[in-house]
């Protein structure tokens, strides 16, 4: 059996440490037994899966993936929680075998020992979209995960054409598959508690890539020049990089079966790759 963290030992692990939670690293630690085991129930951990989680911190829901009997490859960038990870859940009845600690920057990470399937991590808010971005493209042998994020983060990374809050980050993470909202998380779960609330967004890999890494490159160019100037017409927005000119643009745009007045946020994944592979 794995016994979970609480409250008071989440803090008194932290002053032990000398770790204060810091704004700079978007630290918050999650002192709930019960929401830490309802993210892993969402992310459908079974045992003997293997699981990456970025940010494990004092090791609240580290403890709760392992509880499941799935074992965990976590990245810290925090060198003293790295440290400390691996004895905390010894100490919780861990097998010494389930759990590997990587005492690094997610950002770079470029290896992950037991090429893990799934994702789970409460994300540091200020590194949350570059940190999923990374590790899509990164690690292919990432198939689905639930993630804890701010929650306007969340609802940017789930939504659908045509809102004002979908953007490049919408549209990148729809190049790896499917994002939905799988749940809120109430701010006071957290310690110290945030001044945002948080969601969980779950996704799921595509069986197939939708394109080679050549062709995400130059899709992921458009869509940065798209919503660089949202409030352009895509014949203007996307000039710089189709053409030089508006006129070239719209020629390219046509071609690819959009219409040369539309905006950024009224394309689909599929629309910035039709256009990606018929540019000059």
């Amino acid at each position: 059996m794995v016994d979970l963290l609480g409250a008071a030992e989440i803090r008194s692990l932290a002053a032990e440490l000398d770790v204060t939670p810091t704004k700079k690293l978007g630290q918050n630690f999650v002192v709930d037994a019960n929401t830490v085991r309802k993210i892993v129930q969402v992310a459908r951990v079974q045992e003997s899966e293997r699981v990456v989680e970025v940010g494990p911190g004092l090791g609240s829901l580290t403890l709760a993936i392992l509880e499941t009997g799935a074992s965990v490859t976590a990245v810290e960038i925090d060198h003293r929680l790295a440290e400390r990870l691996a004895r905390t859940a010894q100490a919780h009845g861990v097998p010494a075998d389930a759990l590997t600690v990587v005492d690094a920057d997610a950002l770079r990470v470029t290896e992950l020992p037991g090429e893990p399937t799934v994702l789970v991590a409460n994300l540091p808010y200020n590194v949350s979209v570059p940190v999923l971005l990374h590790f899509l493209e990164t690690f292919p042998f990432l198939q689905r995960g639930v993630v804890m994020v701010q929650a306007e983060v969340g609802e940017r990374l789930a939504a659908a054409p045509g809102s004002k809050i979908y953007g490049a980050p919408s549209v990148k993470a729809a190049w790896y598959g499917p994002w939905r909202l799988a749940g809120t998380v109430s701010r006071h779960v957290f310690w110290p508690v945030p001044n945002v609330d948080s969601v969980l967004v779950a996704f799921e890999r595509d069986a197939e890539p939708r394109g080679s890494e050549a062709e995400r490159r130059r899709v992921f160019a458009i869509v940065d020049a798209a919503f660089g100037q949202r409030r352009k017409m895509l014949r203007q927005a996307l000039s710089p990089v189709l053409g030089g000119s508006a006129a070239a643009a719209s020629a390219v745009l046509e071609q690819a079966g959009v219409d040369p007045t539309a905006r950024g946020e009224q394309l689909t994944i599929d629309d910035f790759v039709r256009i990606a592979r018929v540019a000059p």
